[in-house]
């Protein structure tokens, strides 16, 4: 783990290109020391239904929840939010730049406990 979730409203889409946006967000993450590289996971989905705010009609949100194991220091993954949310703040620039866009990002800490995973891509970046 890291699992980046990304939910955004459809109409979205005609205004960025939501790729580029995972991409941002994936370049941090890879660069990062934090996260194994075989963990990460950047997936986007368009809300099929939503209302933004007033429901006005040029409304848009991008969210983004961070999910993460446990163990790492509260100030690293402030400061990878921190450098995350910049990233994702630069690509949505021109959507930002209006009075109809919401951006946010929460981060999650998973307890080990309750979490199962079986995953043989950690198993072939490690030999590499």
């Amino acid at each position: 783990m890291p699992h980046l979730h990304i939910e955004y409203s459809p109409g979205l889409e005609q205004r960025v290109d939501v790729r580029e946006v995972c991409r941002a967000a994936y370049q941090v993450m890879a660069e990062s020391d934090l996260f194994p590289l075989a963990g990460i996971r950047v997936r986007a989905f368009a809300a099929d239904h939503c209302i933004v705010a007033d429901d006005h009609p040029d409304n848009d949100f991008l969210a983004m929840t961070l999910s993460v194991g446990s163990g790492r220091a509260e100030h690293d993954l402030k400061a990878a939010g921190e450098q995350l949310f910049a990233a994702v703040q630069s690509a949505l620039a021109t959507p930002l730049s209006t009075p109809h866009f919401a951006l946010s990002l929460e981060i999650r800490e998973i307890d080990a406990a309750l979490s199962w995973k079986d995953t043989p891509i950690h198993t072939r970046l490690s030999k590499q």
